[in-house]
């Protein structure tokens, strides 16, 4: 986990699931995969210590809990299942407090160029629905700006 290129995510699936109640994600784990220079955290699993979680740190859990339980690692690098989100040992995985997905490689190399156009296209109505004086009349001219750029 440490050696990994670039933002790393910590993906752990908990073969209990759905009946899971030992939390491997809380302070000491987070703390430590921080530390290692991990990004963030995905389980189907159970966290806890919700209130001491390290700072900057995300977790996205199938459950909080307070059990430890009985925790052990039993593979690494293998592929998982996170309710039905196949993962694989180097995918690209988006993840927020939304949840989370796997992005297809041959999308890779165009995300940049798609990113910077929705980007784009959302200010073309985000801007004058945040300034004074917005109205319907500005957002019917806001939103045929927002359509004819998109197509």
């Amino acid at each position: 986990m440490a050696s990994a290129s670039g933002p790393a995510l910590a993906v752990v699936e908990d073969i209990d699931f759905p009946d899971c109640v030992s939390a491997w994600w809380g302070e000491v784990h987070t703390a430590v995969h921080k530390g290692l220079g991990l990004k963030g955290a995905l389980t189907n699993g159970v966290m806890r210590d919700l209130g001491d979680l390290e700072p900057g740190f995300p977790v996205i859990a199938g459950s909080v809990g307070p059990s430890h339980a009985f925790v052990h690692v039993r593979e690494l690098a293998t592929p998982v299942t996170i309710f039905d989100l196949v993962i694989n040992d180097g995918d690209l995985v988006h993840a927020d407090r939304h949840g989370a997905l796997v992005i297809p490689p041959e999308v890779i190399m165009d995300m940049k160029s798609a990113i910077e156009k929705l980007f784009s296209t959302e200010n073309l109505i985000l801007g004058p629905a945040r300034t004074p004086g917005f109205n319907f009349e500005k957002l019917k001219t806001a939103w045929a700006a927002f359509e004819q750029a998109r197509t």
